[in-house]
């Protein structure tokens, strides 16, 4: 750092650590993370083998391609409720129910660790809801949803609905789809 260098600028690791809070922020990161390190037990005991001094113990079950194929199916979903978070509902519950299933499978679940993470990650995801807070202050600072805000409506002032389906009561109807 030289003696020219501002100390109000933040620098490259304060920016980037600034911009994965916001990043982890919007979406289930912590479910995805315990659904994803609760994957790892799961698919890594079956084929373990264990040394104690001249003693090995193999980790072997009769399932290990079914305790691997559950291990990389926690993994996938793990990943997929970090980047895909509308699907957070179905990959909590797919992670709980792969949890349950490695139980019988999986030498208890990978010896409790993976099942307990897997589980409590799953029902994380599942928890899980986006802020609105951060959706209406956005609305707010564009002028979408302000009250006396005419410039977005039509050229009455009248703010005209966004709704493309026809459905509000506003328009007449009660919530269902005409026909005709």
């Amino acid at each position: 750092m030289s003696a020219e260098t501002s100390a109000a600028v933040p620098g490259q690791f304060t920016r980037r650590r600034l911009q994965f809070r916001a990043w982890r922020g919007r979406r289930p990161f912590w479910a995805g993370l315990y659904v994803m390190l609760g994957g790892f037990p799961i698919m890594y005991f079956p084929y373990a083998h264990i040394k104690f001094g001249q003693l090995t113990v193999a980790m072997a079950t009769t399932a290990g391609a079914g305790s691997l194929i559950i291990g990389v199916l926690l993994v996938v979903l793990g990943l997929t409720l970090w980047f895909q978070q509308h699907v957070r509902v179905f990959a909590g519950v797919a992670a709980i129910l792969l949890a349950l299933v490695s139980l019988p499978v999986s030498n208890f679940g990978g010896f409790i660790i993976g099942f307990l993470l897997s589980l409590f990650g799953g029902a994380m995801a599942v928890a899980w809801a986006p802020d609105k807070s951060a959706g209406r202050a956005a609305a707010s600072a564009d002028g979408d949803g302000a009250p006396g805000d005419t410039g977005s409506g039509s050229a009455q002032g009248v703010q005209e609905p966004n709704d493309l389906s026809g459905t509000i009561p506003a328009n007449g109807a009660n919530g269902r789809h005409s026909a005709g």
